[in-house]
């Protein structure tokens, strides 16, 4: 193991899950630390206050971009978006109608229920497969700050059942193809802020799309571990193209 180059993660984190899929297709050796279970403090010393992060000695990168991970390591990749703007809208106009679907399914007695590993109940999980697109579309349409409080914020008091998420990701499917026939013909090479850095509109737009999706997947899991057989699931089709993992949550197994 090349103990030069350290990982810092935590569990069911959707970004720790890519990063580490990432090096492992890369045949990068490096040491795995789980910060629930040790590791806390060294990445405190560091100075970083979130996950993922690669550290190399003293010095470390926020990985939670690829392109990020590639300049930090100096690997020869190249993370453009494999699918335009066109393609990535289209496939998560079908996606989000999907996670609504599976959302309706849940029983309102499961929503309390919490990853393991991981102070999250299974209703923020719920509300953060449509909270995703909501900061996107905030971002573009009202030029709010992308930051990590938004992309990350709790369901409001008023989603008070699976009923009411589902409504909720309805609304913020219906904006988003609203957005997309105003927004086509835009220029998504701009680059925009946000809390990883910089990025352009393509490459967040693409990241909105495969970070939801993978937490869909992570639906469509929680429904059969209820035995309840998800009314429709995402297609291999749907998926391609997306930077997605093969693993759906990682080895903390659910």
């Amino acid at each position: 193991m090349n103990e030069s180059i350290r990982l810092f993660w935590q569990p069911h984190w959707t970004s720790c899950i890519r990063v580490k899929d990432y090096l492992k297709k890369k045949g990068i050796e490096f040491e795995s630390i789980n910060i629930v279970e040790d590791g806390i403090e060294s990445l405190q010393r560091l100075g970083a206050k979130s996950v993922p992060v690669i550290a190399k000695k003293d010095k470390y990168v926020f990985a939670q971009v690829i392109r990020d991970v590639i300049e930090f390591l100096e690997i020869e990749d190249d993370p453009t978006p494999e699918l335009t703007p066109e393609a990535l809208a289209e496939r998560y106009t079908e996606i989000l109608k999907i996670a609504v679907k599976l959302v309706h399914q849940f029983p309102d007695v499961s929503l309390d229920n919490e990853l393991p590993n991981r102070p999250r109940s299974w209703k923020v999980l719920l509300h953060h497969v449509f909270q995703i697109p909501k900061a996107f579309l905030d971002n573009e349409e009202k030029s709010q700050e992308y930051t990590y409080e938004l992309m990350t914020e709790s369901p409001p008091e008023k989603l008070k059942n699976s009923s009411d998420i589902a409504n909720f990701g309805e609304e913020i499917s219906n904006r988003f193809i609203l957005w997309w026939k105003k927004s086509r013909d835009s220029d998504f090479s701009k680059q925009v802020p946000t809390y990883f850095g910089m990025t352009s509109r393509h490459e967040l737009l693409e990241r909105t799309v495969w970070h939801s999706t993978q937490h869909i997947r992570q639906l469509q899991s929680l429904l059969e571990n209820l035995e309840i057989k998800p009314g429709e699931i995402i297609s291999n089709e749907q998926m391609k193209g997306l930077p997605l993992t093969q693993e759906i949550w990682d080895e903390q197994k659910m």
